[in-house]
């Protein structure tokens, strides 16, 4: 057991630049699609970088560390079998494997964007982009807390995170039909 801290430690590691991988493909995103829209050149300058951007972010970080993330937290689970016993792991289990339905969804999304194939606006990938957060913060309270009732303000807490994400949304939204440069 003396090389669990640093299994745990890889863990967060490949956790952190997962999370950072789903963070920002879903803003490339956003760009790739306002520059599909964008006359000639720029659409093409545009489109080629973004499309470059996009497939070292994903294939060089964001794949590597989900594989590596998860390959660590199977192995803490070997080390430590009894934590699948308790309810808050089983919680965020649940939460993982929305996050893996959510990276495998958005490979689609990267797939779809590479070809040039816009099916969604920008204005859904901005939505799309808070994702990662709602379940970040969900494994981050169950982790930390661990306690049912705790949890349950953790998940009150996610609500009005995103009440205020799509405020701040609404908001934004409006600066920049004022001002398109915003």
């Amino acid at each position: 057991m003396e090389y669990y801290n640093y299994i745990k430690s890889f863990h967060l590691i490949f956790v952190i630049t997962w999370f950072a991988g789903l963070f920002y493909i879903p803003r490339l995103f956003v760009y790739q699609i306002e520059a599909f829209h964008k006359p000639s050149p720029d659409k093409e300058i545009l489109g080629k970088q973004l499309k470059l951007m996009a497939k070292r972010l994903w294939y060089i970080i964001t794949w590597p560390s989900a594989i590596l993330a998860t390959v660590f937290a199977v192995w803490l689970l070997i080390l430590q079998p009894l934590w699948l016993e308790e309810p808050w792991m089983q919680v965020k289990l649940a939460f993982v494997v929305l996050l893996i339905i959510y990276h495998l969804k958005t490979h689609q999304y990267f797939k779809q964007l590479q070809i040039d194939v816009v099916k969604k606006s920008s204005s859904f990938m901005r939505i799309w982009n808070e994702g990662a957060t709602f379940i970040l913060f969900a494994v981050v309270f169950l982790v930390i807390l661990k306690s049912a009732i705790n949890w349950v303000w953790g998940v009150v807490g996610i609500i009005v995170l995103g009440v205020l994400i799509m405020l701040g949304f609404k908001i934004y939204k409006q600066i920049r039909a004022k001002n398109p440069d915003a």
